[in-house]
């Protein structure tokens, strides 16, 4: 399998090939990003997407904090005209951010009102424009997410003509999850399931546009279904895996970038976590802000009922810290076959 995911990979790296982590509000938080970097250096992180008004009227600096450990990582942006996406794409690149992306995905009521997010695919000049007024400000990538249609909008042509005008403005990437979004009648939840995936759609527009990097995104959760998009696509993104099972991102990083060194055991990553938790909670903020994107660190492993339960019932209390995380590590330790590895 690592064999298969390296060829994968090798087959278009030149192209700018990444494994990435998908962007997703409430969960890809700062602590979210830090406990990804203990399971994988080499993944392309993002933040939560954030909106031109609130970046540029809001708590900037806030929205803009990075730990240096966090490279690389993007920071995805929510907006629709050009010159506000400008300078705050100008504001990411300042900041350190490796990368700003235009969401054009998003499907739900409130980022509809805000008339940015999956209706934009709709209006194609308006995100090309928005490209072209980013790429003249900032040197980093500007990239766009995507999906591959909306409503009774999702012909393959529809797609193409959206794809041709994003390219054609200079989009450095395209990352397309292989849905199409219901702007009226699903919630943001179900347009993660409801709508059936169609990858092979993406597989034909990457190859309609060989010279735009493109990546995958969309039910992506098994190391064999990664190697088979690498085969037809420049990266892959994986959004409810990593969350769910995320040792995933650990042992994908072994296959693809470091195949010849050893995997860091859950134990580990577990204890890579203590000082930043300290520093977390230290400064006045909730375990429960960093635990809660541990949880499934124990996934199908003995013991990891009980990581979830002590990590669940303990860490909204007003006085938990790093004890919390220490007597659940010290629970599945006690575990039968030790899932410490």
């Amino acid at each position: 399998m690592e064999e298969q995911l390296q060829a994968g990979m090798k087959q278009r790296l030149t192209r700018g090939s990444k494994i990435s982590v998908a962007p997703m509000m409430a969960w890809t938080t700062p602590a979210q990003r830090y406990f990804m970097r203990q399971l994988s250096r080499h993944a392309l992180l993002y933040t939560e997407m954030v909106t031109t008004g609130a970046l540029l009227h809001g708590d900037t600096a806030r929205f803009l904090a990075l730990e240096p450990l966090e490279h690389p990582v993007a920071l995805q942006l929510g907006g629709s005209e050009p010159a506000a996406m400008a300078t705050c794409a100008r504001l990411a690149e300042e900041a350190g951010f490796d990368e700003v992306n235009i969401n054009v995905g998003c499907p739900s009521a409130r980022v509809q009102n805000g008339a940015f997010g999956a209706c934009l695919m709709a209006e194609p000049a308006r995100v090309a424009a928005c490209v072209a007024a980013m790429r003249a400000r900032v040197a980093i990538p500007v990239t766009v997410k995507t999906r591959i249609g909306i409503d009774q909008q999702d012909s393959y042509a529809f797609l193409h003509d959206f794809t041709r005008k994003v390219a054609q403005a200079g989009a450095d990437r395209l990352i397309v999850h292989a849905r199409k979004a219901w702007l009226q009648g699903l919630s943001p939840k179900e347009n993660r399931a409801v709508p059936a995936l169609d990858h092979a759609r993406v597989y034909r527009l990457a190859a309609d546009f060989p010279e735009l990097p493109m990546s995958i995104n969309g039910g992506i959760a098994t190391h064999a279904a990664v190697a088979e998009h690498l085969r037809h696509v420049d990266g892959v993104m994986i959004g409810r895996e990593a969350y769910r099972n995320p040792y995933f991102m650990a042992q994908l990083e072994h296959a693809i970038f470091i195949a010849d060194t050893e995997l860091p055991t859950r134990q580990a990553v577990v204890l890579a976590m203590r000082d930043y938790i300290q520093r977390h909670c230290g400064a006045g903020g909730s375990l429960q802000d960093v635990s809660r994107h541990m949880l499934g660190l124990f996934h199908a492993r003995p013991g990891g009922r009980k990581w979830r339960r002590i990590l669940a019932e303990n860490a909204h209390r007003e006085d938990a810290g790093w004890e919390v995380v220490e007597a659940a590590l010290a629970a599945v330790t006690r575990s039968p076959n030790r899932a410490v590895a």
